[in-house]
């Protein structure tokens, strides 16, 4: 709305909760602006005014130094109409050693878009002027204001800003520098009121630093809205350093002619230093109480960081050397600053990069990079300098801090990796996704590290809301008048704002970091898919080369092993009676062991073939398979009684000789198990979880104790003596082979003296890569020596 005034940092769009409101009448005419500048403002073309503020003169000349047009109060200045001079030489204006001056500055200096300064010029006795020039849209723009009698105009500059440039060191923080600032300028320019402030991203102006005269109102810590503003005209103060309104009741003198004859169009005065000002901003300086103001700009890599105002109850025309003084204040400003903040910066990045290197060499130290993390907790919220974390990988969730619960990040995430990519910040998480409301106190604001391009698999931190209570200078709003045009705020007095939804924002060098961190950590996580892969590679070929020996061996033990029992029993038939009872028992337990040898070489060959023989998938009734198992178990164990139950069971797709071995080798251990039993009682069963069937065989017989229930898949893994229960303690490695061959799981439940249930789990939809190519069916045998 207007070309001075200020604004705050406060991160987002704000949600009015208390204030102290204007009367009914006026609300129907206000609307709340949120700090956003209204369409017609934004549009204002500020930067061709048409005419100049009239304690300057201002011409407009061509390549060859005519002037094409003039302010209209150079009458006043040449006893002649401007009309007049219209196509004349400059020396009309200047006399000729002016004119020469102007000329050799053309000529020799670099003016696009730059002012330069050619000293004081004297148009007549006693009349001097210090004259600036510079070129823009093809025009040479010459300006003339009144100089001192007698002296240099840059002799009184150095003791102006030298007590301000021996505090500059001393300034240990940027409001340090602020508070210097607005002093020096003040004691330079005598305003009655001298305001620091600060832009943030949307253009709202936040006031560090305030020196001022009793009778001035204080806006020290107050905020403007963007729309005080506007962004054109800070566009302006970014490419004109310094701007005054010397008197607010100001007639323009407008340029004659209206239109520039070499263009066709109104002259751009944007670099131009008499630029006449905006009606709007002019009525907004009435209503503030301010007859006359002065702005600097404060330019920090390249952008608008603030301006230095100044604002006086009366006319004041603040001499040209004066001014170059303060242009000279805002440029070392602005450098401090820019120095400061990255010194502040390069420290807290600094800062940042040990504790990454921490977290690095902690995920380094471990087998997985979630243990490394978990093992620094302090570390990982320092880091972001958050109040929780969150790890998500394979699914799994892991806490820190104070979060949100696993259910919430886990959908996060699901959010997250259809909705954003790469590192991804924001400090109104509810305002991006919704069901974060209910969880402001923990997680407002979050920033999210991917750390797989496939998978959900997510470093994640939370800020909580961070509740703040801004006091505006004056309510923030637009107002409009009958017509519904926009007109200048007239309110200044303090109106408070509390702003909700909002975390700590988070600062461009953590998010860098955050970067780097997401790199060191895909090293990390791919170097360790690396090592598997390799230890994968290693493991396979060793498993092939034990296959290949073990089946070797079984198969070349099984004729000896015949022969020792073949043998053994001929032996017996023909010389047992005349063998003693000792002899006898040693024979025995000779023909015991080889059938024992003969079994356990069985099922070592049949161990072995589990990785070796392809899968020869098909359709698979497990209730038939189930039913045709018991028939046997019922013929061999005619003697003893078995209650079976047999339930509902699912039609697979599988290899179904291995599943009938499977589901033999499970019927098998229960019937061995019950042994002991008066009332045995096994029972067969499925069910139906998510994408997988669940089967399960349950026994009343002796169980085992839930601490080795891990060890009971495993090759030759007992959890019984041998002397109680026959066996080789393969079956159940068998049982898990091939289960895992048909992409199932296995586990195991039991109570010692209470009974056991075994489990497996096929696949509802058969996934055919589980099948090795180019391999031969194998069937297994039963052979006993």
């Amino acid at each position: 709305m207007s070309e001075s005034a200020s604004q705050p940092p406060i991160g987002a769009r704000a949600l009015h909760e208390a204030s102290q409101g204007p009367p009914d009448a006026e609300a129907r005419r206000r609307t709340l602006s949120s700090g956003v500048a209204s369409k017609d403002c934004d549009a204002e073309p500020i930067h061709v005014p048409g005419g100049i503020q009239p304690h300057g003169f201002l011409l407009v000349l061509d390549d060859h130094l005519r002037i094409v047009q003039a302010s209209e109060n150079l009458a006043s200045l040449t006893n002649s109409s401007v009309e007049a001079l219209l196509g004349a030489s400059l020396d009309a204006v200047l006399g000729e050693a002016g004119a020469q001056r102007i000329a050799q500055a053309a000529a020799t200096s670099a003016l696009e878009d730059a002012p330069l300064y050619i000293g004081a010029v004297e148009v007549a006795p006693a009349t001097r002027f210090d004259v600036t020039l510079h070129r823009h849209d093809g025009m040479l723009i010459v300006e003339m204001e009144g100089a001192a009698a007698t002296g240099d105009a840059f002799a009184s500059m150095y003791p102006l800003v030298r007590t301000f440039a021996r505090g500059l060191q001393d300034a240990a923080s940027v409001q340090a520098l602020a508070e210097l600032a607005v002093r020096e300028v003040r004691a330079i320019t005598g305003f009655g009121r001298v305001m620091l402030y600060s832009f943030d991203e949307e253009g709202r102006s936040h006031v560090l630093a305030e020196d001022r005269d009793e009778g001035y109102a204080s806006f020290l810590h107050q905020f403007f809205p963007a729309s005080d503003i506007p962004r054109q005209a800070r566009a302006l103060y970014l490419k004109n350093r310094i701007r005054l309104v010397a008197d607010v009741n100001y007639r323009p003198a407008r340029l004659v002619p209206n239109l520039n004859p070499a263009t066709n169009r109104p002259t751009d005065l944007t670099y131009a230093t008499l630029r006449s000002f905006s009606p709007v901003h002019l009525e907004y300086m009435r209503n503030m109480g301010t007859h006359a103001s002065m702005s600097v700009s404060i330019i920090v890599r390249g952008k608008l960081w603030g301006l230095v105002s100044c604002h006086d109850h009366d006319a004041r025309i603040v001499p040209f050397s004066t001014r170059v003084a303060v242009e000279h204040l805002g440029h070392m400003l602005s450098l401090q600053i820019e120095a400061k903040e990255e010194r502040e910066e390069g420290e807290y990045l600094a800062a940042l990069r040990r504790t990454m290197g921490r977290l690095i060499s902690a995920m380094g130290e471990h087998d997985n990079f979630v243990g490394g993390l978990q093992s620094v907790p302090k570390d990982v919220l320092s880091f972001a300098r958050s109040a929780g974390a969150a790890i998500v990988f394979d699914d799994r969730v892991t806490l820190l801090g104070s979060t949100p619960d696993e259910d919430t990040v886990r959908a996060l995430t699901h959010w997250l990796a259809e909705h954003t990519s790469g590192v991804w910040a924001t400090d109104s998480l509810a305002r991006d996704w919704p069901p974060a409301q209910a969880h402001q106190d923990k997680a407002c604001g979050v920033l999210a590290v991917p750390v797989s391009q496939i998978f959900r698999n997510y470093l994640l931190w939370f800020r909580p809301e961070l509740m703040q209570t801004i006091k505006w200078a004056g309510e923030p709003v637009k107002i409009e008048d009958a017509d519904g045009a926009s007109a200048p705020r007239t309110n200044f007095s303090p109106w408070l704002e509390t702003v909700r939804g909002h975390s700590a924002m988070w600062r461009q060098g953590e998010l860098e970091i955050a970067s780097e961190l997401r790199g060191a950590l895909l090293n990390i996580v791919l170097r360790r898919a690396e090592e598997r892969a390799e230890l994968a590679t290693e493991l396979t070929r060793a498993n092939k080369e034990l296959e290949a020996f073990s089946y070797s061996v079984s198969h070349d033990l099984r004729a000896p092993l015949r022969h020792i029992a073949g043998y053994g029993d001929l032996l017996r038939e023909q010389e047992g009676e005349r063998m003693s009872d000792k002899s006898r028992r040693f024979l025995n337990n000779m023909l015991d062991s080889a059938r024992f040898a003969g079994t356990l070489v069985d099922d070592l060959l049949t161990f072995s073939q589990m990785g070796r023989a392809a899968l020869r998938p098909a359709p698979v009734d497990l209730g038939q398979l189930v039913r045709g198992v018991v028939q046997e178990f019922e013929a061999e164990g005619s003697e003893r009684r078995i209650e079976w139950v047999i339930g509902e069971l699912p039609r697979v797709t599988g290899d179904a000789t291995f599943l009938q071995l499977a589901l033999r080798n499970l019927v098998s251990n229960a019937v061995k198990y019950t042994r002991t039993r008066e009332s045995a009682k096994i029972e067969i069963f499925a069910t139906r979880s998510a994408d997988e069937y669940v089967i399960g065989v349950r026994d009343n017989g002796v169980g085992f104790d839930m601490k080795y229930g891990a060890k009971l898949f495993g090759v030759f893994q007992r959890l019984h003596r041998a002397e109680e229960f026959e066996g080789t303690g393969i079956g159940l490695a068998n049982v898990r082979r091939i289960v895992e061959r048909h992409d199932g799981r296995t586990w195991a439940e039991g109570r010692l003296g209470e009974g056991a249930v075994f489990y497996f789990s096929l696949p509802v939809v058969f996934r055919s890569a589980s099948v090795t190519p180019g391999a031969s069916a194998t069937k297994p045998k039963r052979d006993h020596a």
